[in-house]
Formats: C-alpha cells, structure tokens, sequence
C-alpha cells in the first residue's frame, strides 16, 4: 500500500508565464495545490526530485506530503505537464486529500511467472489490453500494483478483471462490463491481424474496382 513520500516545496508569489519561468530558471517546477476548503496556493517544488519521482512510473497514484516551511500538506498528484521536446516537468498540480479522503487513480498492472504457462512457452505472445487498472479507494490504502499469475494459460485465455483480486475498498471505475486486462494469442493469429490475406486483398480490389466502375458511370450519365 502507498505511503506518504515527503516533497520539499516554496510558495511562489509571481504566477503567470513570468513567474513560472523565473520559477523553471531556479531549478523547480511552478505547481499548485487545490481542493479543500483552503484557497488554491501557488508554489515551486525540485525539478530534479519531480522528475525522479515521475520516472517511477506511478507518480499520479502516489500520496505526497508537501512542506512549506514546515506547514505540511497532504497531497496526492492530478496532472503533471511536460515539455513537448525536451519531456522535463513544467508544471504539476496537487489535489489536497482530506482525512480518510478516496480517490480515483490508474495501478499497474504487473505479470507474473510467463514462464510456467504453457501457451507462451509454446510461442504464444502475450496480449496486454490495460497496462493499468482505474480504481477508486481510499486515498491511505492505494495499492502499488495489481499482480497476475500467468501459470497454466494456454493460448486463447483471456484475463477479465473478475479474475483479478481486489483489496478491500478498492473497487474498479468501470462497473458495466467484465473488461479483459490480456489475452494470450498464437504468433500465426497475430500475423493474419497485421498482413491481410491473399483473399482479403482479393476482395479489396474488386470492391475498389467495382466504385471506380460506379462513379465512371456516373459520369457519363452527368455527361
């Protein structure tokens, strides 16, 4: 389960494009933390430390204190922006999480033993749909992961989410469906998906002839 990772951060007094590249030239990321029944408050965290904690892939999923001069700040991530070439942080926003506050975040989704099923080990590939799952939970008991044991699927199986096991109080978003998180699928199938066959290129240009055939004759009819 997450736990609280503590982010030094400064109140930034100047706030438009000014302000944030002032902020960016120190070295931070202009930011603000919302929600509650506090005013938003503008300020600037560490590029560096950001960037470190982006790169663990579940920065969005992660509850954060934020200090300010001592005055701490529980918060989880809600968007964080990049730069569209160079790919650093330029702005994060922070959403203050109230006592026993749930939230609604993506976990990932991690597989395990690929090498005790039998259908990948007979050259299946492994099919992944969602790389992470949307759940709503309690914002203290986020979980790091959900774990999928692959042991004993041959090729054709698929993994629904009701065959993923939740903690308590963790529910998935999306309640319509049992939507499949992977499937495991035969190389020649995933070929025939990427090359259309002989035949259907057959059929394809007989259609496309067919139309050519089509709007000549109307063409005449006009003429």
């Amino acid at each position: 389960m997450a736990e609280a990772i503590e982010l030094k951060a400064w109140t930034r007094a100047r706030t438009g494009k000014g302000g944030a590249r002032e902020v960016r030239r120190e070295g931070r990321v202009p930011g603000i933390i919302y929600g509650g029944k506090d005013e938003p408050q503008n300020i600037a965290v560490e590029t560096k430390e950001v960037s470190k904690q982006i790169k663990t892939g579940h920065f969005q999923s992660t509850i954060f204190m934020i200090d300010m001069d001592g005055t701490k700040v529980r918060v989880i991530p809600r968007d964080v922006q990049l730069d569209p070439v160079r790919d650093f942080p330029i702005h994060v926003d922070f959403m203050r999480l109230a006592k026993d506050a749930s939230v609604t975040v993506d976990v990932p989704v991690h597989f395990l033993n690929d090498t005790a099923s039998p259908g990948l080990k007979r050259g299946g590939v492994l099919n992944v749909v969602r790389h992470d799952i949307p759940v709503r939970c309690p914002a203290d008991h986020i979980p790091e992961s959900f774990e999928i044991d692959l042991t004993g699927m041959e090729i054709g199986d698929s993994i629904h989410i009701s065959s993923v096991k939740m903690p308590e109080g963790v529910e998935p978003t999306i309640t319509d469906r049992d939507f499949t998180i992977a499937t495991i699928v035969g190389q020649k199938a995933e070929e025939e998906e990427e090359e259309p066959t002989e035949e259907a290129e057959g059929a394809e240009a007989a259609e496309g002839a067919e139309e050519e055939d089509e709007d000549k004759e109307d063409t005449e009819k006009k003429e």
